[in-house]
């Protein structure tokens, strides 16, 4: 029987073998995995229409891969017909790039797309190695879009898309043409990291320690999810002594930390906890709620009135924001509803009322002097980076136990959704410094690597030697662009969880394990029990 969808680029996918009927874990139908499956392959065919016309790219094709990638991201896209009009412009954009390609027999395969059912039934090593490269550079692309947003580019990231997405599409390469560039996602997305690092702190500041309650206060309100910073500035200038207040939620958190979105009075808190609870949490909520990246679950009619994407985020029957980026439906619907009529104490996961970010590696390095001295008196004899992106499938308290368990002479680094499993815990300080750091979203991994890198500098040694172990957790593509830095990088001894991903072949595990010693998370315990007695 031939099964009516198959997507395995998420962690919670079926069986964790790939999600193959009606509908995805996520919640997208067959007929939506179909349509990304037919954008993915436009976009390959785009690549290959570059291939030997460089020199007619444009700004605005770079654009529209990065959007093409964005929209294939779990939980970004469930409007078919988005999808369909991205598919068309993707199209229309290969015939300006090769008109005379469409008037011939084709045979030169330029105006031809890439049928992804062949991905999906190859060679499984191919299949895998090709699989981590596309799902690599979709998370890529969330990173490069958000840092173009705010005006910053690079040629080489541009062009690397089209040289991943070519390589894709390539039918007789196999692991010794592949595995390099599985390698080469990872160092052009430390190159994309550092670029977004630049755009945010160049536009809104470098981070500083901020202590963000969880307490709605009365009054009309705005929820805004996703991680776009500059949709949430544009938001607060529109929302400027209209009497609504702010709220972050998710991966927004750590915008509470950027000087220039800090000087906003009515950037309030943090609603809720991370994006696998919002069903639950925004169920009948008396505010407005903006998603602009992912992140997105299935809306429930309890809220779907209330719920307005903007960029890329699309679902059937929802408002959405266009490029005029004018709020005024989401500031009338907070306003029509009303808000909370008393305040309304929330609190994070294990019951904190309040949760600490800003940790960037402009603030660890700043009082590295302090760390170093700390690791050379003995208060400090762990790091442990506990962190990733955060899901639902039982499991994921392992990372809360092993927060709560990890010694009290060691400091806890975290980043993205996964934080939300223990950051209202409070775990005291080590020499002034808090135990747990919260380093911002995801894409801020290019700060825990800047300090690790710091680190193994003033101890003058190789970062594998550092008291330092990182625990990861995976849910989406951009854990997968993430992971690959860190492989490129040469960092070792990488745990992993709650599952390995469906996409890794035996082969292609074993590589990983005999040349990185990545090995897939136990418990708690017996985690703790061999990364202290290395």
């Amino acid at each position: 029987m031939e099964n009516k969808m198959f997507c395995y680029q998420c962690e919670q996918t079926a069986g964790c073998t790939g999600c193959t009927g009606n509908s995805g874990v996520c919640g997208k139908s067959a007929n939506t995995a179909r349509l990304q499956d037919e954008l993915t392959g436009a976009l390959i065919g785009l690549a290959r229409a570059a291939e030997g016309n460089e020199h007619l790219v444009t700004e605005e094709m770079n654009q529209l891969v990065l959007e093409g990638l964005f929209t294939t991201i779990t939980n970004v896209s469930f409007n078919d017909e988005t999808l369909k009009l991205l598919i068309n412009k993707i199209e229309d954009t290969k015939k300006k790039l090769v008109p005379n390609c469409f008037t011939c027999s084709g045979s030169c395969g330029k105006n031809n797309n890439f049928d992804m059912n062949t991905l999906w039934t190859t060679d499984e090593d191919v299949r895998s190695l090709k699989s981590l490269i596309l799902f690599g550079i979709r998370g890529m692309a969330a990173y490069a879009y958000h840092a173009s947003v705010l005006g910053y580019t690079d040629e080489t990231i541009s062009k690397f898309f089209y040289k991943a997405l070519f390589a894709i599409g390539t039918k007789d390469w196999g692991m010794d043409e592949l595995l390099p560039i599985v390698l080469e996602v990872g160092e052009v997305n430390l190159r994309c990291m550092e670029l977004l690092d630049k755009a945010n702190t160049t536009t809104y500041g470098t981070p500083v320690p901020t202590r963000v309650p969880l307490t709605i206060e009365k009054g009309p309100f705005i929820v805004i999810t996703g991680h776009d910073l500059k949709d949430l500035q544009l938001l607060l200038e529109q929302t400027k002594d209209k009497g609504i207040n702010i709220y972050t939620h998710g991966e927004m958190l750590p915008a509470h930390a950027y000087p220039k979105l800090k000087k906003y009075s009515h950037l309030k808190g943090n609603f809720g906890t991370a994006w696998q609870n919002q069903q639950k949490e925004f169920d009948n909520i008396p505010g407005a709620i903006l998603y602009t990246t992912n992140c997105l679950m299935p809306v429930k009619p309890s809220y779907a009135d209330r719920v307005f994407t903007t960029e890329v985020v699309s679902y059937p029957e929802i408002v959405h924001i266009g490029e005029e980026k004018d709020f005024t439906p989401v500031i009338e619907k907070a306003l029509a509803l009303g808000g909370y009529t008393k305040e309304r104490h929330m609190t994070g996961i294990n019951g904190g009322a309040q949760v600490t970010t800003g940790f960037s590696h402009g603030t660890v390095l700043s009082v590295a002097g302090q760390v170093i001295e700390a690791v050379k008196n003995g208060d400090i004899k762990h790091f442990f980076l506990v962190g990733g992106c955060d899901g639902a499938r039982v499991g994921r308290n392992y990372y809360t136990e092993f927060v709560k368990q990890s010694p009290a002479d060691s400091i806890i680094l975290t980043l993205a959704c996964g934080k939300y499993r223990f950051n209202d815990l409070d775990l005291g300080t080590i020499g002034g410094l808090p135990r747990i750091m919260d380093m911002g979203q995801c894409n801020d991994a290019y700060s825990a690597i800047k300090v690790a890198i710091a680190l193994a500098e003033a101890f003058e040694c190789d970062v594998n030697e550092l008291p330092l172990s990182m625990v990861l957790s995976w849910y989406e593509q951009k854990a997968v662009c993430i992971l690959l830095t860190l492989l490129y990088l040469g960092i070792k001894n990488i745990h992993l969880g709650p599952t390995l991903p469906a996409f890794i072949s035996p082969n292609v595990l074993n590589f990983l394990v005999e040349n990185y010693g990545i090995s897939p998370i136990s418990t708690p315990e017996e985690d703790l029990k061999k990364l202290l007695n290395n």
